[in-house]
């Protein structure tokens, strides 16, 4: 399980993010991009890469899943009261990750044992 507030702590330790808010929630943008939202149900959206949306959901549908009003967008959806919380936070890595510059990405990398899909 892992919550809003732990995100929040991992998201804002990498450079360029922000705390905020998006749709009247608390949001974390990198570079004024969202990166993850906590919605009202507290359920948190998340920025994926392409392709990473569909594994997730496939491997863990009571942690991931999405609706019609996502489709077409890099977001998953996340029960956090079912989240692991080292999952999630290689998610966040991950999602950060593509919004800044590889040179950046490269100076903050996981560490190569940290697999998103593992819980």
């Amino acid at each position: 399980m892992t919550d809003w507030e732990h995100i929040t702590r991992v998201a804002l330790a990498l450079p360029l993010t922000t705390l905020g808010t998006s749709y009247g929630t608390p949001s974390l943008k990198v570079r004024g991009k969202l990166l993850a939202r906590l919605r009202e149900d507290g359920v948190m959206t998340l920025k994926v890469e392409d392709g990473l949306r569909e594994a997730l959901i496939d491997a863990q549908p009571e942690v991931f899943f999405t609706t019609d009003h996502y489709a077409g967008y890099p977001i998953a959806l996340v029960r956090l009261e079912h989240a692991d919380a080292g999952q999630i936070a290689a998610l966040i890595h991950r999602g950060w990750g593509g919004l800044v510059p590889m040179k950046l990405r490269n100076a903050h990398a996981l560490p190569a044992t940290d697999t998103p899909l593992e819980s």
